[in-house]
């Protein structure tokens, strides 16, 4: 038996500025998860089974969902981009050839955990994904998808 596999994080990579905000597109997911209750987002990724991208592949909305809330105590989002288990290769090439869909992940995973601040870690040899990255965040901020009262 035969498995097609449909590309989703790579499907647009092979278009011209795919990195850019106009090769993305619209942060659709953002402003969709951003009409939801937070806890609302949390079930819909427990539901949809998504899973983390490393090596234990942890379910996505399990962990979310372990982050104490009304709890009075500011919550960070830290994205681990390091890359560096031996024979790993995922997150850099993400990061140029489409960065817009790690900051869209970013604004989604924030409004889900009430978390004020994201931090990005990524390590300081790749000068070219960094540069890619602050491009991204800097459209994001200018077409008023980050900062405050996003989305209006």
């Amino acid at each position: 038996m035969s498995t097609t596999l449909t590309p989703i994080l790579t499907a647009n990579w092979d278009q011209p500025g795919s990195y850019t905000l106009d090769g993305y597109g619209e942060y659709g997911a953002a402003s969709k998860a951003l009409g939801m209750d937070p806890d609302t987002v949390i079930q819909a990724v427990k539901d949809s089974g998504l899973r983390g991208r490393g090596g234990a592949g942890f379910p996505t909305g399990m962990k979310w969902g372990f982050i104490p809330q009304g709890d009075g105590k500011p919550h960070y989002l830290v994205v681990n981009a390091d890359e560096s288990e031996p024979g790993t290769c995922k997150d850099i090439p993400l990061m140029m050839a489409n960065p817009h869909s790690l900051v869209e992940g970013i604004i989604i995973t924030s409004y889900a955990i009430r978390a004020n601040h994201a931090f990005i870690y990524v390590r300081g040899e790749v000068l070219h994904v960094i540069r890619r990255l602050h491009a991204a965040v800097k459209e994001a901020y200018d077409k008023g998808y980050l900062g405050k009262d996003i989305f209006g």
